[in-house]
């Protein structure tokens, strides 16, 4: 047989692409790139949330790393007793000079570059001056090492133990409290959001799968729920419960999980009559598998371009909670707590104004990346 009459073989055709990276998934990554400005605040906020997540060893008030007569110590993950060092404590005070003289001179110390942790007072306050202290790049270097034995001589009077946006009232640093304490804001939001996530998606499936008189009394009951006063009962709740990060988490789930049950109940009602669920029904497959396999990935992609602003409100309703004094225990790093300082230390405008900077950078990070991703599961919209 002659080669021009044989019959070429059919090429391989590979199959698409299914699941995280699927022609739809990458063309929506696309979409999000295309956004600069939400791509670029992703990357910033996950930075500055992977930063904040390491705030121990950015600021505290404990070496990272000893040596100490030829043994290793990790006092960053480890309370080791003070007769170690040969005092008595039950806590070791590596900040007190004959502790710091004792190690130094049997080994040497890493320390984080923030001497301070967020409940750390600082003893060497400028003299002449009470807390709130001003950031020290606002006094001379003899006033700001005026604390110090010796003065501007002294060795001790580094960038490491100055407070580089001052201190709140009660002498700890600012700047440790703020990183602390974005740590813990976007923690509980993301905690917060996930779980609202879950009540609010199982809620609107079983609403918008099964209809009738399921979807009548579960959306009647919803309606209830949601008008009443939600601020007012949080404060009431709050002011009864001791105040805690699980305790808060599950008083403000109680109603953030509303906002995402109409979305999710509107997906499910339009796609529960499609031909492949009917298909599905008519193979026997059971409603749950139903619900998981084939209608919930199409309801995800409504849900996901809420998540990021409802993060931005769980951050919210937290510091708002901190602020009026209903939120987290009292010591803790909490961007409504030096909110709240701010406003009883009017002449110390650092407070009010570091907190303010945080806030608004990070809820505006939040809501850029919000737009972005709305953007991106949007299928009339183009980027070039």
């Amino acid at each position: 047989m002659d080669a021009t009459t044989k019959s070429a073989a059919p090429a391989a055709v590979k199959p698409p692409r299914k699941g995280l990276f699927s022609p739809t998934n990458i063309r929506r990554w696309q979409n999000f790139k295309a956004n600069r400005r939400g791509y670029w605040s992703l990357w910033l906020f996950l930075i500055l949330f992977v930063l904040s997540l390491g705030a121990e060893f950015i600021a505290n008030d404990r070496p990272i790393l000893i040596s100490y007569k030829g043994e290793i110590l990790t006092p960053v993950f480890v309370d080791y007793p003070e007769d170690k060092f040969g005092g008595f404590l039950a806590q070791t005070d590596y900040r007190a000079e004959d502790i710091r003289q004792e190690i130094n001179a049997n080994g040497w110390m890493i320390w984080p570059p923030i001497h301070y942790s967020y409940q750390t007072a600082n003893s060497n306050l400028p003299k002449g001056m009470s807390a709130p202290t001003p950031p020290f790049w606002l006094m001379s270097r003899e006033q700001r090492c005026s604390g110090y034995e010796k003065g501007v001589d002294d060795p001790n009077c580094t960038l490491s133990n100055l407070n580089w946006l001052g201190t709140d009232d009660q002498a700890r640093d600012v700047l440790a409290r703020m990183i602390y304490g974005f740590r813990i804001s976007v923690l509980f939001g993301l905690a917060l959001t996930i779980c609202s996530a879950v009540v609010g998606v199982a809620a609107g499936a079983i609403q918008g799968y099964f209809g009738g008189w399921t979807d009548l009394l579960l959306q009647r009951f919803i309606e209830i729920w949601s008008s009443m006063p939600v601020l007012y009962i949080l404060l009431i709740i709050a002011s009864v419960l001791p105040p805690g990060f699980f305790i808060l988490l599950g008083i403000l789930l109680l109603f953030s999980w509303v906002g995402l049950v109409g979305v999710v109940r509107a997906e499910f009602l339009r796609a529960r009559n499609f031909e492949y669920v009917r298909a599905a029904r008519a193979l026997g497959v059971n409603n749950v598998t139903i619900m998981y396999r084939h209608l919930l990935p199409n309801a995800m992609v409504a849900t996901l371009t809420f998540v990021p602003f409802i993060l931005s409100g769980s951050i919210t309703t937290l510091t708002s909670l901190d602020f009026l004094g209903f939120g987290m225990p009292p010591g803790s790093p909490s961007l409504g707590e030096m909110i709240a300082q701010g406003k009883s230390n009017l002449q110390a405008p650092w407070l009010g104004l570091s907190a303010f900077f945080t806030m608004s950078i990070m809820l505006s990070l939040l809501i850029f990346i919000g737009e972005a991703v709305r953007d991106a599961f949007d299928p009339r919209k183009t980027f070039r």
